[in-house]
């Protein structure tokens, strides 16, 4: 029996019941990874398949390559939903290459929306830098337990990895402005409403109406207003 305890002791201790934390993404194995442009890429007629984005040589970057000027202005605002989202990655500041991050100035026009969607390889945390948001998500345990905040300027939001969430401006005179962490080089965004009605091909008409209870005529609506907000 002594020796039956002695076991389960030694197997606790190797197995700890608190699993320790993880980065979204490897961990980099040098100080830097500045990742080519695509331009040099097709210069140097790369076509290997990796996970991440290829180096510059060392001997080649330049103190300019940590630097971006990309977040000074806002994205284009499209469609009808009233935000604009100017996501930083490694695909367009390169130095973000293998450092497991991501950076975004999020937009909102007066009573503008970011809609519900996922970051399937990302947490984030949102800083909100003026006017006013409604912010929330979703969770999964709870069961679809809705966690929802109205934050003002100088407050932070976090948006759990992978789950639902969304960003709207109240306020119907006065824009907002949000930087937007995540823990991903391609933390990846996919829109509910846009998955379920503007997928290419799209989804089986089938499927939509057992899925959400509702008939032919009113699928053919979601999907021709989900599309027509998409192209406004």
């Amino acid at each position: 029996m002594a020796a039956l305890q002695l076991a389960l002791l030694l197997m606790s201790l190797a197995s700890p019941l608190v699993p320790t934390a993880s980065a979204a993404d490897e961990d980099p194995l040098q100080d830097f990874c500045v990742a080519l442009s695509p331009d040099e890429l097709q210069q140097l007629q790369l076509t290997l398949n990796i996970n991440g984005l290829p180096c510059k040589p060392a001997a080649a970057v330049k103190s300019s390559d940590f630097a971006s000027q990309q977040l000074r202005n806002p994205a284009n605002f499209t469609g009808n939903l009233g935000s604009a989202v100017n996501l930083a990655t490694a695909a367009t500041f390169g130095a973000l290459n293998t450092q497991g991050l991501s950076i975004a100035r999020i937009d909102y026009k007066p009573h503008g929306i970011n809609p519900p969607h996922v970051h399937p390889r990302a947490t984030e945390v949102l800083f909100l830098a003026q006017g006013t948001l409604l912010v929330g998500f979703v969770s999964t345990a709870p069961a679809n337990q809705f966690f929802y905040q109205t934050i003002y300027a100088g407050d932070l939001f976090v948006f759990p990895r992978g789950l639902v969430h969304f960003q709207f401006n109240p306020d119907k005179s006065k824009p907002a402005l949000g930087i937007a962490a995540l823990n991903s080089q391609n933390p990846g965004a996919s829109q509910l409403a846009v998955a379920l009605f503007a997928s290419n091909p799209p989804l089986p008409e089938d499927v939509l109406e057992t899925t959400l209870g509702i008939d032919d005529d009113e699928v053919q609506r979601l999907i021709a207003s989900v599309q027509g907000t998409l192209m406004m």
